[in-house]
């Protein structure tokens, strides 16, 4: 075992950043991505699911933290508001999707996987098969859009052949394209949600992973995003905390560093 800050950690040799599901929980993500850079702590690779892979995907394709931050800033629910008739199982969800796919192709600074200047994997579920495939290559916003596709309020994804949903439903963590070997900074979004049941919700536990978890961030959602920008200031300033608390690293499962919002 070894014990050192986090800041430190970081630093002696490359990372790489995981990012969970997490609802509307991009905005926490953004806010500890906007606080590693404001450190000069750049991943290396990335991977997420859902919220994860929404904010992955930008920064890996380019788009600076700031820039990040001042779209979520500026999001409204009509941006990816647009409800339609429920098809039943395969096709329902209240939200067509369509709004919220222009929005991220709007977003992204680059269209493809290949384009990105960062290697960046997301889970996503797919749907037929009930299993969690990994996403890194072909055309981002399709991937982004099928990993946050959360059941009955998207319509699944269909993506190169694939039925696909939310990332989420098998894994959470969003380390399913994140190989083995690497140092891993995982942000996990603690939640409350009853659909989810304790093996869901365990961090994960391997060998050169430690996990972030901000605990009492506010739940933003459509009819609350302005307590997404709290949850971003908070998870902000929580990261930078974070990054000066001491850790320790146990070969197999990792560590954690746990601090309370505000």
């Amino acid at each position: 075992m070894s014990t050192q800050r986090l800041g430190d950690w970081l630093s002696e040799a490359p990372f790489s950043l995981a990012m969970s599901s997490g609802f509307f929980g991009f905005f926490a993500h953004a806010g500890v991505l906007a606080a590693l850079d404001e450190s000069k702590l750049q991943p290396k690779r990335l991977s997420g699911s859902s919220a994860g892979a929404l904010v992955s995907v930008a920064y890996a394709a380019g788009l600076a933290p700031t820039d990040l931050i001042e779209a979520l800033q500026s999001l409204k629910r009509e941006d990816f508001w647009d409800p339609g008739r429920f098809y039943g199982v395969t096709q329902g969800g209240l939200l067509r999707g369509e709004r919220f796919h222009r929005k991220v192709e709007a977003l992204l600074p680059v269209k493809s996987f290949d384009a990105c200047t960062k290697p960046v994997a997301v889970s996503a579920f797919e749907v037929p098969r009930r299993r969690t495939i990994v996403i890194e290559e072909g055309e981002l916003a399709s991937a982004v859009v099928a990993s946050c596709a959360v059941p009955g309020l998207f319509r699944p994804v269909r993506r190169e052949g694939h039925l696909l949903l939310d990332g989420g439903i098998l894994d959470r963590p969003g380390l399913a394209g994140m190989p083995t070997n690497e140092r891993v900074l995982f942000h996990h979004l603690a939640s409350k949600s009853p659909w989810r049941n304790d093996k869901s919700m365990r961090l994960p536990k391997r060998d050169g992973l430690t996990s972030l978890v901000v605990e009492s961030l506010p739940r933003p959602g459509p009819n609350a995003l302005d307590r997404g920008l709290l949850a971003m200031r908070l998870a902000r300033e929580a990261c930078l905390r974070a990054l000066d608390q001491h850790v320790t690293h146990s070969r197999e499962e990792g560590s954690v560093v746990r601090l309370s919002a505000g």
